[in-house]
């Protein structure tokens, strides 16, 4: 009977419900499923013990013998490393096959695995993934970094062999200052790291405590007591033993560009390779390569390598991706091709861009010029005419790191300028093709009037007095219209503004003529400082009296002004006037709109439109995304107690904390009082949804003091995930708020 009330113990602490028994079976069992069948989702249940855990987090290591694994668990469980738990869950594929926990019993309290001396080869080799294990060497860095929310130490090692990363769970600022430089033995989790392709990047172990480091020689010194180098003698310093092994791969070539690079693809994964070679390799050929691995921004890389083309030609197709695929990391260097509007193309001494637009997002497709080539050797650059819709073919590259982060700075990098094709002219309505029939109508007008000068010498003159002012007048009136047509649509202010000092540079008959606004800025036709200049300012003036800025123009003679100058230039003033203020008046609405004024949370109606263009977006593309419904605690309470000024600031703590624990794609909304929602556009499952939910609940449990009051804060959540607990923001919205409710209820019970 006592064990009996231990498991239910352990059952109620966990909020575990009975569900289907699924049979026992080991560890090691477990550890030999293969990515493919984990990938079904299959049921597991098995004893282990613990290793490691954060209570404020989802990370959970567990061990049994020389068999270890990684269970993905939800954070605030009462376990301990030595607890000896039965684990229930699912598997699911990884860069090895993990266990997505449902439940997690703890049976007993006992001893830790005794951790193995760990070599370099075997971190590098994975052979050791997930066990508990030592290392020893040397503390190259140790910082204080942000990691689940909390600060921590984060270390770099040198080792024999290489460098290896370790996280400790420890926020004390002084330990990391005696740890640098001094030569250590570490005892934690070997973790293999890995990209988005599931192609190892490195290898660091995750450290439970402080108590986990043994140092084995203090440091001599501390990094305030080192002699001052010069800048330019640094490199003296510089000593490396370097015993990395060569390795070979086999590929088809994708990429090619001598004395630089080379990029192998065989099926899914692709390589970068730096190489010197400049012999002729053919795209699509399958080819050799043998040289040193390294990481380079959390990517596999071969450098230092020799290439061996084989002749064989087995091109790879190109896989499609929509904008919102080109900025993750799953087709890093892979042959990729997509569609979008071109928006400009420009010529750069070392490349060609082309700027495309898809969907309202920018990507740039990049043809880096031969190495060594001078300009006038260059092929002349691919014209495609603006708008055009296009195809790109070519390398999808990634320049920074974290691509498990979000989207990451990225763009297509073309082979040629065939990698660019059109699919679709510009559309025969648009601005540039009006442009061009205005001018073939004026051109077809003059001319029908330059025969009239011919037949009558009297009426030619007459007419053409009259067209040529008729004509400017509606040259002016176009302008007119057209900057009018900007001021109310979403054009640039800066356009605005240099077709306003247009205008008025046209009227005053081809004098330079400019805007500049309070902000310091300077649009249309400057003559800059040059002496003997007579220039005419009229200042913009704001519908509430202030000034936004002033217009100018500028003659060599020192002659007054024209009334019709003068008159031009007032004119001219009033358009850039109303072109600014109405521009921060769109502004502002825009933003009144958007965001809530009170906590600078997205507003309902702007999340609601999100969640619409979310859901087409995952309706089209198979994929998952995640509503989060919460309001906040009795806090009618907090106003009752302590008045509306304080209850502001509670709301806007609230809001801040929340922010704080979200992704960079994440939005935060205030949908009215002390009601919100947070939209998760990318989500795998509904285990990883409630693993932020249990983040935000956390983030909430530390007291606030607001104005001399200390404040506990707690919310109640519901969650929905797309497709599973509806299709419509609607069915969403309703699924979370009563999952909410049901949980608001269970609180007051």
């Amino acid at each position: 009977m006592k064990m009996l009330a231990v498991g239910l113990l352990a059952i109620s602490a966990l909020g575990v419900s009975v569900a289907t028994p699924v049979p026992s079976t080991d560890l090691r069992s477990v550890r030999q499923i293969s990515n493919a069948e984990a990938a079904k989702g299959l049921p597991v249940q098995f004893e282990a013990t613990v290793t490691y855990y954060r209570d404020y987090d989802f990370d959970l290591f567990v061990q049994d013998g020389d068999a270890a694994i990684y269970v993905r668990f939800r954070a605030g469980a009462p376990l301990l490393p030595g607890d000896r738990v039965r684990v229930r869950g699912r598997m699911q594929e990884s860069f090895r096959p993990i266990v997505v926990a449902d439940s997690v019993t703890v049976l007993r309290h006992g001893d830790l695995p005794a951790p193995v001396q760990v070599t370099a080869r075997q971190l590098f080799g994975a052979e050791l993934d997930c066990q508990l294990a030592s290392i020893q060497g040397t503390v190259r860095s140790a910082q204080m970094v942000w990691s689940a929310g909390r600060r921590n130490i984060y270390m770099k090692i040198l080792i024999d062999g290489g460098y290896v990363d370790a996280a400790v769970n420890s926020g004390d600022a002084g330990a990391a200052r005696k740890l640098l430089d001094a030569d250590v033995e570490v005892t934690g989790i070997v973790t293999t790291e890995f990209d988005l392709k599931m192609q190892q990047s490195g290898a660091r172990f995750d450290v439970q405590s402080l108590s986990d480091i043994r140092i084995l020689k203090p440091a001599s010194g501390t990094p305030e007591s080192l002699p001052v180098t010069p800048m330019e003698d640094v490199l003296r310093g510089y000593h490396i033993r370097d015993l990395s092994e060569r390795v070979q791969v086999k590929g088809s070539i994708t990429y090619y560009q001598p004395r630089r690079a080379v990029v192998l693809q065989s099926g899914g994964k692709s390589l970068w390779i730096v190489t010197q070679t400049d012999l002729p390799l053919r795209i699509g050929d399958i080819a050799f390569a043998s040289g040193f691995p390294t990481v380079r921004n959390g990517y596999l890389t071969l450098e230092h390598a020799e290439v061996r083309d084989t002749q064989q030609w087995q091109p790879i197709a190109p896989l499609f991706l929509t904008w919102d695929k080109i900025g993750i990391g799953e087709s890093a260097f892979s042959l990729v091709s997509a569609q979008g509007e071109l928006v400009m193309e420009a010529r750069e001494e070392a490349q060609d861009e082309f700027l495309l637009t898809s969907h309202g997002h920018l990507f740039s497709a990049i043809y880096r010029h031969p190495r060594g080539m001078s300009e006038a050797a260059l092929p002349p650059m691919k014209l495609v005419p603006a708008g055009s819709l296009v195809r790109v073919t070519g390398i999808n590259m990634f320049y920074t790191s974290d691509p498990f982060d979000g989207p990451v700075e990225s763009n297509l990098l073309l082979r040629d300028f065939d990698d660019i094709s059109v699919i679709a002219p510009p559309p025969l309505m648009s601005k540039r093709n009006l442009k061009i029939l205005v001018a073939v109508l004026a051109f077809l007008f003059l001319a029908i009037a330059a025969k009239g000068w011919q037949l009558e010498h009297k009426l030619r003159r007459a007419t053409a007095a009259a067209a040529a002012q008729n004509e400017r007048e509606a040259e002016i009136e176009k302008r007119r219209s057209r900057i009018l047509e900007k001021i109310n649509g979403t054009g640039p202010m800066a356009d605005i503004l240099q077709m306003v000092a247009g205008l008025v540079s046209f009227q005053m008959g081809g004098i330079p003529c400019w805007c500049e606004t309070r902000d310091g800025d300077r649009f249309g036709a400057y003559p800059g400082e040059e002496s003997g200049l007579q220039i005419f300012r009229e200042e913009l003036v704001a519908g509430s009296g202030g000034s936004l800025g002033l217009i100018a123009a500028s003659v060599r003679s020192p002659l007054p002004p024209t009334s019709l100058q003068v008159e031009a230039l007032h004119k001219g003033a009033g358009l850039a006037a109303l072109a600014i203020e109405t521009r921060r008046l769109h502004a502002d609405l825009v933003r009144r709109a958007e965001f809530d004024s009170l906590t600078d949370a997205y507003t309902r109606y702007f999340i609601e439109k999100e969640l619409d263009t979310l859901i087409h977006t995952a309706e089209e593309n198979g994929g998952a995304l995640g509503v989060i419904y919460f309001d906040l605690d009795d806090f009618k309470s907090v106003n009752d107690s302590y008045g509306h000024a304080v209850g502001d600031a509670y709301l806007k703590q609230v809001a801040a904390r929340i922010k704080s624990q979200l992704r960079g794609q994440d939005k935060l909304a205030r949908f009215g009082g002390d009601e919100f929602t947070v939209l998760v556009p990318r989500v795998r499952d509904r285990a990883e949804l409630e693993e932020i939910v249990a983040r935000l609940e956390a983030c909430l449990d530390q007291p606030m003091r607001l104005e001399g009051h200390e404040l506990r804060s707690s919310a109640s959540f519901g969650l929905a995930i797309y497709p599973e607990d509806g299709r419509s923001r609607e069915e969403l919205l309703q699924f979370a708020d009563t999952a909410m409710y049901a949980v608001k209820l269970r609180k007051r019970t």
